[in-house]
């Protein structure tokens, strides 16, 4: 069972790589940890202090810990998808990446990354009727995955991309549409093989819904 020290953890370092607290912010007090996390003083010094090790914040003496500005541990930072071809290889990409990913989650996953997960599908299930908000629901989704791998590089990979790997024609965000049930039900299947800890049915759930999404990017005419 993990711990409840690396549950904050797990916890604060998503909140970093999703750039809730971002560089140069400090992390709430040690006084706030305890009371929104209901932990004791010793986890959360204990987590502070891993977070450090991590290299994600400083502590300053007097002012408390700050996050601390990241290199990209990639260099990858690519420009958008525009053309249908650069979709197709952009999913292709994404399914060499986040089959693997979904496994090592089922696999590492803590109560806490199972939590964020539910939350982002929550919210993108809820989001018919806004695309923005679905595609940003959408992506953290697939964000949380990568990060309950605890390998760091999968959170930064998944990170570079940002929210425009999410390739979506807008229509079929819709509420009604039965194109975004499908998606809903297709996300379901992921976060219930990685709550089970399956690894192999969380990299087939995955393999299913990129190669749904190739197969619905190539049915629109307007890609």
């Amino acid at each position: 069972m993990t711990s409840r020290t690396q549950q904050l953890v797990d916890t604060l370092t998503a909140r970093i790589q999703e750039g809730v607290i971002r560089p140069g912010e400090r992390l709430p007090t040690e006084s706030d940890l305890v009371a929104a996390y209901g932990v004791s003083r010793t986890v959360v010094r204990e987590a502070v202090a891993r977070l450090k090790a991590a290299g994600l914040v400083e502590t300053q003496h007097g002012r408390g810990s700050f996050v601390l500005a990241r290199p990209s541990t990639t260099g990858f930072g690519p420009a958008p998808a525009r053309t249908r071809q650069e979709v197709l290889d952009l999913l292709e990409f994404r399914m060499g990446v986040e089959i693997e990913s979904a496994g090592l989650a089922a696999a590492r996953r803590t109560e806490a990354a199972l939590a964020g997960l539910r939350e982002a599908l929550d919210a993108f299930a809820a989001a018919g009727g806004n695309p923005g908000a679905a595609v940003h629901a959408d992506y953290l989704f697939h964000l949380r995955i990568a990060l309950a791998t605890g390998n760091r590089y999968y959170g930064d990979l998944i990170g570079s991309l940002g929210p425009s790997m999410i390739i979506v024609p807008r229509d079929r965000l819709r509420s009604g549409r039965p194109e975004l049930a499908g998606i809903v039900a297709e996300h379901e299947s992921i976060h219930a093989a990685i709550e089970r800890g399956d690894a192999e049915a969380a990299r087939a759930a995955v393999r299913v819904h990129l190669s749904n999404s190739r197969a619905r990017l190539l049915r629109d005419p307007g890609t």
